[in-house]
């Protein structure tokens, strides 16, 4: 236990929070039931917590470099269980909401502590181990999370894919505290909280504005006010890391062709691959009437398909250019996603197999190389500070891409059925709100806004493809980069180690 304690610690609360990303997916028609929530509420059940893991990474990861790693990770896990407990306790879609994102917070610091805590727990060969464990786990998780919703959902109900989390909570932050050992970077370090703020404000605001535009336009002043203000919090962003000592990115990194296309990669990568997905799961249920376990089941081909992809592409293509491997896994992706977009009335679940299966092929590509790749272009020194950004980067990819594809979505589905219906079928609490539209007329609208959300994230993965193959130019990861960003060593740490290596 000593020796693999802290792996596993670790990777126990890797693996409880990444599910928790995409096990609510297939219990979301069951929950607008249950709470009367609409489309735009089901949607932030979703886009609540990705938006503040996406948000808070950077600024927790600064956080617990001073605070330590191991506190902050504690902390995070205990938050995330009272917010769990808050979920599964919700009386109203609001308060889901609201706990959901309270579970983004403390995600977010276990998440950014992660891969530092097991750099300072292992070294040399036990290190890459370690890192090979927990990039099974990060990979398991996705794959298991619509399985594992579908489960619950269809058993105890859908509050126990919360309620479930409190035990391992505990369990997690018992061994944590036993065999974890603690950590910290260097002393001087500020933490960048006017920045985390910023960026915050950047994020919640734009996503809160396309699904504004998608719920009452595009120029209605709610859109625009949202807008104004994420361009504002952007701005000040900019403002602030251009003066702070300590940034949480690096503003002059973004020069590099290569780290801004794996960033762009790592943005539509989550949108292209995983935007759609709550939307073909409310389709599979409230329209196909499969249960959640069988809705689960019909996602399977993605997660699965990705799992084996990403454990033998490793080998296999080991010496391939990243730029190649990730560029052709996000054309793939693309791909996948215009091989759905062939639904009609009368179309059952088997027509999104082969979109799936294909997409699934390009994840499994894209997924293992995106931090290689953000690693190899940028100097050591700012490894630590890559790794976050792609991690950011594809949370607020997914957050994204569910609020811009489910306006889409319901874009598509009024042109037939009206605002207000197209909104409460595609929400899945109701498949015929007044009682006047005809089951196929339901069926036909529902595929016809899927295969316009399809559309949109195929376009999406293909011109993210591109766009790393244009720019990503760099020869391979640099010996020693992971080392650099699991052990969590801040940049002070680092750059005295560098020049001595020069010297």
């Amino acid at each position: 236990m000593r020796r693999w304690g802290p792996l596993t610690a670790v990777s126990l609360g890797t693996f409880m929070l990444l599910l928790d990303v995409t096990i609510v997916v297939v219990a979301l028609p069951d929950m607008a039931r249950a709470l009367d929530a609409s489309l735009s509420d089901l949607q932030w059940v979703i886009d609540g917590y990705a938006l503040a893991l996406a948000a808070l990474l950077l600024g927790i990861g600064a956080a617990a470099d001073v605070l330590g790693r191991r506190r902050l990770n504690v902390a995070g896990t205990a938050l995330f269980a009272l917010a769990s407990l808050g979920c599964g306790l919700a009386s109203d879609a609001e308060l889901l909401v609201a706990a959901r994102a309270l579970q983004g917070v403390g995600a977010a610091a276990m998440f950014a502590t992660t891969l530092p805590l097991l750099g300072a727990a292992y070294q040399g060969r036990e290190r890459s181990v370690a890192l090979g464990v927990w990039g099974a786990v990060s990979g398991a998780s996705a794959a298991l999370g619509p399985i594992v919703g579908g489960v619950l959902a269809e058993g105890p109900g859908w509050r126990w894919i919360f309620f479930v989390n409190l035990p391992v909570s505990v369990v997690s932050i018992w061994l944590t505290l036993r065999v974890v050992p603690e950590s910290r970077a260097a002393a001087g370090r500020r933490v960048d909280w006017a920045g985390t703020v910023a960026f915050a404000g950047f994020a919640g605001a734009g996503t809160y504005g396309v699904l504004r535009g998608g719920a009452e336009g595009w120029t209605s002043a709610p859109t625009a006010a949202a807008f104004a203000l994420s361009a504002l919090a952007l701005l000040c962003f900019v403002l602030v890391e251009r003066r702070v000592a300590h940034p949480l990115l690096d503003l002059r990194l973004l020069r590099k062709p290569a780290f801004t296309g794996v960033l762009i990669g790592a943005l539509g990568y989550n949108a292209a691959a995983f935007g759609v997905i709550p939307y073909f799961s409310l389709w599979l249920q409230t329209v196909l009437g499969l249960s959640p376990v069988r809705g689960g089941l019909v996602l399977l081909p993605l997660a699965a398909t990705s799992f084996v992809v990403a454990l033998i592409s490793g080998r296999l293509l080991h010496g391939v250019a990243p730029r190649l491997v990730i560029g052709v896994g996000l054309l793939l992706v693309g791909a996948g996603g215009l091989c759905t977009a062939i639904l009609d009335a009368s179309s059952s679940w088997t027509a999104l197999a082969p979109g799936l299966t294909l997409a699934g092929l390009g994840t499994g590509l894209v997924a293992p190389g995106l931090a290689g790749a953000a690693l190899a272009a940028v100097p050591p020194a700012n490894a630590g500070m890559a790794g976050g950004a792609v991690n950011t980067f594809r949370q607020l990819g997914y957050a994204v891409g569910v609020a811009l594809f489910g306006t889409v979505l319901t874009s598509r589905m009024a042109d037939s059925l009206g605002h207000d219906a197209a909104h409460a079928v595609a929400g899945g609490g109701a498949r015929d709100p007044h009682g006047t539209l005809s089951e196929h007329a339901v069926r036909a609208a529902f595929a016809d806004g899927l295969n316009g959300a399809s559309l949109a994230a195929g376009v999406t993965g293909l011109a993210a493809g591109v766009l790393v193959l244009v720019l990503v130019r760099t020869p391979g990861r640099r010996p020693g980069a992971a080392d650099a960003v699991a052990s969590g060593a801040s940049r002070d740490e680092r750059e005295p180690a560098a020049a001595r290596q020069r010297a």
